[in-house]
C-alpha cells in the first residue's frame, strides 16, 4: 500500500465577514467572527483513504499539509510513527515546530491511523491498547444560568464559564447556583488581554468557595513565572495547554507540575501518538488531561474521542454543543451527548467521514480574529486601539468581583 496524494477541505464556520475590503464582520460569534476548520484526505493506491484534521491556524496549515505531502507520496501509510519522524525533521530547517507545523502534522497524523484502522478491521483505539471507558464524559459553555440550564437537559454534568477579556467572579457565582452541587463548574480566564499574575491571583482567590474543577489559562501561556506565582498563591486546581504543540511544548508545564490538568488540541498538538505520550508524562506527575476543542471541528472531535479511550487519567472533553448549526452536516455520523458521555466509536478507523459536498458550501474567507468594537469587553476602556497583549484590571474593586 502506498500513499497517492493527500486532498485538503478548507471551510469557514459560524460568522461569515462581509466581502468588502476593509469592512468588518457583520455578525460574531462566540468565537469574535468566523473560524475556519481544515480536513484532509491521504488517498492510497488501493483506494483506502483516512481524514484528518488540523486547527492551529488552519488557512496556513493547509499550506503546510501540502508542503509536506511531498514527502508522504509512495510510502506506506501504515508506518504511522515513523513517517511523523520524517515529517518532523523534515520541517526542522525553518525553525521550532509551532502549531502551524503542529496543525499540518496532527491532520496527517490522524489520517494515518484512520487507514491503519480501515486496513485492519479496527477502531484506533483499540490500536492503542484498547478501552478503558466505552464513553467519554464531555463538558460544555456556559455564559449565563440559562445556558447552563440548557446544558444540564441534554445531560451535560460539567460546564464552563469564559470570562472573555471581562473579568466577571459574579457570573461564575450565579452560574454556580444555578447549576448546584452536582454538576462541576471550570472557568477559562482567557486572553488577551492577559491578567497580570497579581490579577489573576486576586481572581483565583475569590473563585476558591465556588469549588472549581479548574482555573484554566489565569495568565499568558508563555508566562511560566506567573504561572508559579498563581500555583502558590491559591488552591484553585490551574489548567492550560491548548496553544502547544508537541511533548516538548507542554514538558515545563507538566514536569514542573504548574498546572492539575493538561490542554493539548487535538487539532494542533501533533497527532494522537504526541497526545498519548503527554498523557504518559502528566500521569507521571498525578494530572489529568482534558483536551481542548474550542475552536476544532467534528474530526478532530472524533480523534479526540478514541484518545481519551486509551488513557488511564482522561479527565473530560470539551465540546461545543451550541456551535454552528451545521457541525453535524459536514460529517458522518455526527457524534450525539447521551448523560454527559459521548459513546466510542467502533467503527473501523476513526470510525466518521467528511461529506466534501456540504464543506463547499461554506468557503474560506479569511482566519484572523477581529478586535471586538467593544473596547471594555477584553481591554480596558481607552485602550482597545492599542491591542495590548497584557494589562493590570483598572477599578479594581468593580473589575474583579464583576460589579
Amino acid at each position: 500500500m502506498k500513499i497517492t496524494g493527500i486532498d485538503t477541505f478548507l471551510m469557514q464556520v459560524g460568522a461569515r465577514p462581509t466581502s468588502e475590503p476593509g469592512a468588518k464582520a457583520a455578525v460574531y460569534s462566540d468565537f469574535r467572527g468566523g473560524r475556519n476548520w481544515l480536513f484532509i484526505r491521504i488517498l492510497t493506491d488501493e483506494g483506502v483513504y483516512g481524514v484528518g484534521e488540523g486547527s492551529g491556524w488552519p488557512r496556513v496549515v493547509e499550506t503546510a499539509v501540502k508542503d509536506y505531502a511531498n514527502l508522504l507520496i509512495g510510502e506506506d501509510p501504515r508506518d504511522v510513527d515513523r513517517l511523523w519522524y520524517k515529517l518532523f525533521n523534515g520541517s526542522m530547517g525553518h525553525g521550532q515546530l509551532g502549531t502551524v507545523g503542529g496543525g499540518a502534522l496532527s491532520a496527517i497524523e490522524m489520517a494515518l491511523w484512520d487507514i491503519k484502522g480501515k486496513v485492519l478491521g479496527q477502531p484506533v483505539w483499540n490500536l492503542l491498547g484498547g478501552a478503558f471507558r466505552q464513553k467519554i464524559p464531555v463538558y460544555g459553555h456556559a455564559k449565563t444560568p440559562k445556558q447552563a440550564h440548557e446544558l444540564m437537559a441534554l445531560g451535560y454534568k460539567a460546564v464552563k464559564v469564559s470570562f472573555t477579556g471581562a473579568v466577571d467572579v459574579d457570573k461564575v457565582a450565579a452560574v454556580r447556583d444555578a447549576v448546584g452541587p452536582d454538576v462541576d463548574v471550570m472557568v477559562d480566564a482567557h486572553g488577551p488581554s492577559w491578567m497580570t499574575p497579581a490579577d489573576a491571583i486576586q481572581v483565583a482567590r475569590a473563585l476558591e468557595p465556588l469549588d472549581l474543577l479548574f482555573f484554566e489559562d489565569p495568565v499568558a501561556p508563555e508566562n511560566l513565572d506567573a504561572f508559579r506565582r498563581v500555583r502558590d498563591a491559591t488552591s484553585v486546581p490551574l489548567a492550560a495547554g491548548e496553544r502547544v504543540a508537541t511533548i516538548w511544548g507542554l514538558r515545563p508545564l507538566i514536569e514542573e507540575e504548574l498546572v492539575d490538568v493538561v490542554q493539548p488540541d487535538t487539532g494542533r498538538a501533533g497527532g494522537i501518538t504526541q497526545m498519548r505520550k503527554m498523557a504518559a508524562m502528566a500521569e507521571a506527575h498525578w494530572i489529568m488531561m482534558a483536551p481542548h476543542s474550542g475552536s476544532l471541528g467534528p474530526v478532530a472531535e472524533y480523534a479526540a474521542l478514541h484518545l481519551m479511550a486509551t488513557i488511564p487519567n482522561a479527565l473530560m472533553l470539551e465540546r461545543l454543543e451550541m456551535d454552528w448549526p451545521g457541525r453535524g452536516t459536514v460529517i458522518t455520523p455526527a457524534p450525539v451527548v447521551v448523560d454527559g458521555h459521548i459513546a466510542l466509536p467502533t467503527a473501523p478507523g476513526l470510525g466518521v467521514d467528511i461529506v466534501p459536498a456540504e464543506i463547499a458550501k461554506y468557503p474560506s474567507e479569511r482566519n484572523v480574529l477581529e478586535l471586538p468594537a467593544d473596547d471594555g469587553w477584553a481591554f480596558e476602556t481607552g485602550t482597545r486601539d492599542e491591542a495590548p497583549y497584557a494589562q493590570m484590571r483598572l477599578k479594581r474593586r468593580l473589575k474583579l468581583r464583576g460589579r
